[in-house]
């Protein structure tokens, strides 16, 4: 049996829903995280795979009814490393040289502006487009037709072997219709409704949504807030920090807001585990909760269903943390009095 098909068997029978193969031929041209020598010297191909994430888990998570589903992709990512890893072990036997590629959590910290715009060591994302593995959203998020959309996680192997590439999908074959609810359920409005950024990869060229600023994601993200501008939803974050315009501004609002993350109770369902990425990143520390994404999850089924996700979403309310540690979400003005009761040591965690 050919190695890519014994590859693509193994992934199957794990539960992968898609497989992809890249090169440094297909990849030629992109931007350093797509250098596969960068995870192994002499490497001359990826394996890409995507995992399916619960359905069934959207709508309770958006609508604020618990947060427990946003642990579902820490725990299926240390499913996929250890599938990577089976997949690393097929190719060594067989001779090659390979290394499974963290899912998540890993960045270069030689990047100059590593605290701003973290590089990862691969990008998952790339190497599943560049391979066909899956498609871009206009948010940047990669998904799969079948009407998972987005609700996938990604695996990758670097290999010495010299696999045989797979195509990307064709632009106008891609899960995306660019419905743009993506934009419309970002807590912090990082991604352009108009305009585009590319990146080109074996002569070949991908658009997505430019981001505003990457920052504002990082914040949000790691739990640090979630609340819209507008005071009347948000993620689930009990954060209220309200962020800056201005690019600079953003990045002050970030190490300040980090900074005082770290006197929060801790919410155990979502606070993540990440490396020690130093003592001078504004991460560390800090109580950093999975408590977004939701770009990625109101983007399944069809138009009417991403539609359905987006208005439960807006509906569900706004986040505040008890002293016990514990998330309630509520209507936004019951939300504000909560944090405008608090005293001024307390409220200073979550607001300005």
């Amino acid at each position: 049996m050919a190695l890519e098909k014994r590859i693509e068997q193994l992934l199957f029978e794990h539960g992968a829903t898609t497989v992809g193969f890249a090169t440094t031929e297909t990849l030629a041209g992109g931007p350093p995280s797509t250098d596969l020598e960068y995870v192994l010297p002499g490497a001359r191909s990826a394996v890409c795979f995507t995992m399916p994430m619960d359905l069934d888990n959207v709508r309770p998570y958006l609508g604020k009814e618990t947060p427990v589903p946003e642990q579902e992709p820490n725990e299926l990512y240390v499913v996929i490393d250890k599938i990577s890893q089976e997949v690393a072990d097929l190719l060594i036997e067989g001779g090659h040289e390979a290394v499974a590629v963290a899912a998540n959590w890993e960045s270069r910290p030689e990047d100059p502006d590593f605290f701003y715009e973290p590089v990862p060591p691969l990008s998952h994302r790339y190497i599943a487009v560049a391979s066909g593995a899956a498609s871009f959203g206009w948010s940047g998020n990669v998904g799969i037709k079948g009407g998972q959309g987005s609700n996938v996680l990604l695996g990758t192997c670097v290999t010495s072997a010299e696999l045989a590439p797979t195509q990307p999908v064709l632009e106008d074959e891609g899960f995306c219709d660019e419905c743009k609810m993506c934009v419309a359920s970002c807590p912090v409005e990082m991604f352009d409704e108009t305009e585009e950024q590319s990146v080109t990869m074996g002569g070949r060229t991908f658009s997505y949504s430019k981001r505003v600023d990457v920052v504002r994601c990082m914040i949000c993200c790691a739990g640090l807030t979630g609340m819209h501008k507008s005071g009347k939803w948000g993620s689930w974050s009990p954060g209220r920090f309200v962020l800056p315009e201005e690019k600079e501004e953003t990045r002050e609002a970030y190490r300040e807001a980090a900074k005082r993350s770290r006197s929060r109770p801790i919410h155990s369902s979502l606070l993540v585990k990440v490396n020690d990425w130093g003592e001078d990143h504004p991460l560390t520390g800090a109580q950093i909760y999975g408590s977004c994404g939701v770009c990625q999850r109101v983007c399944h089924g069809n138009r009417p269903d991403r539609a359905k996700n987006v208005k439960v979403l807006r509906r569900s309310g706004v986040v505040v943390q008890r002293t016990d540690g514990s998330l309630e979400a509520m209507k936004p003005q019951e939300a504000a009095t909560a944090v405008e009761g608090m005293d001024p040591e307390r409220k200073k965690m979550y607001d300005w």
